[in-house]
């Protein structure tokens, strides 16, 4: 299908996923609906407040073809991964720094999973600090935190809390081949928001910067080996556009995409660090 999807979005997830200047920076693949219902718009912006899987659900049920779920927190997606299957439907995630290109991005192009996974198993440590603005929940930092951690590391094993408090976390475990790592969660007004990822090894490593989706500035992946230091290719894409692209991809071509399967794995995750 070539053409225009009509996009309906309700005041709180036009906020929380940039709706607005998202779709504007589309404007020959999505245009808004007269009406926010579900099922009155080929695709659904809901806000991934908790209880967003049965906003979802009840989209699919209503004809949805496609739905965006901003920055989700961490939830059940199972009932929810099945019924989009059986309708058809496409459900992509918009994370806050998971989405990001610069960490998954085009299998055409060199990205922060490649480099990380490329040399993960000469690997010595991960370290890597999530910033936000005061006032955030660091929960939900932590959830964005770890799924971008999941995005460019894979499985994360003995996964446990060593602080948390009114300020932030740290939290420690170990990758695929054994080697430690340290996740730290810091809010202040000192830093810019984002997450710094860097990955160390016998003979240099990689580093990994991602902003917030509403910056102007693009993530930067870094490798280093015993030929000096590389930089990546720089993607000016947000989460946000990225997510929105991968959406038309899929409803285009009539396939399903894997963002729920990727997303209980964090909610697993999440779930058990929760219960320590």
């Amino acid at each position: 299908m070539s053409g225009q999807y009509t996009v309906a979005a309700g005041p709180v997830a036009r906020e929380a996923g940039a709706v607005t200047p998202t779709m504007a920076s589309l404007p020959e693949t999505f245009g808004p609906a007269q009406d926010t219902q579900a099922g009155t718009a080929d695709v659904l912006v809901v806000a991934g407040v908790p209880g967003w899987t049965a906003e979802a659900a009840s989209a699919v049920a209503a004809g949805t073809r496609g739905i965006v779920v901003a920055n989700p927190v961490p939830e059940d997606t199972t009932q929810l991964a099945a019924a989009a299957g059986a309708a058809g439907t496409a459900v992509v995630l918009d994370l806050r720094w998971a989405s990001n290109p610069a960490l998954v991005g085009d299998a055409a192009e060199p990205d922060a999973r490649d480099a990380v996974r490329s040399a993960a198993g000469t690997a010595s440590l991960l370290d890597s600090v999530a910033t936000a603005a005061q006032g955030t929940d660091p929960q939900r930092l932590l959830a964005d935190h770890l799924a971008s951690l999941l995005a460019v590391c894979g499985p994360l094993d003995a996964v446990r809390v060593l602080r948390r408090g009114a300020t932030g976390y740290t939290v420690g475990g170990r990758l695929a081949n054994g080697a430690p790592f340290t996740a730290q969660g810091v809010l202040t007004p000192a830093r810019a928001a984002g997450v710094d990822i860097r990955l160390y090894t016998a003979d240099g490593g990689v580093s990994v910067q991602v902003p917030d989706p509403g910056a102007a500035w693009p993530a930067e992946v870094r490798v280093t080996g015993p030929q000096g230091e590389l930089l990546l290719p720089t993607l000016y894409e947000s989460a946000h556009r990225s997510a929105w692209r991968r959406l038309k991809d899929h409803l285009r071509a009539g396939t399903s995409p894997d963002d729920l399967a990727g997303f209980a794995r964090l909610t697993d995750l999440y779930t058990t660090l929760a219960a320590t």
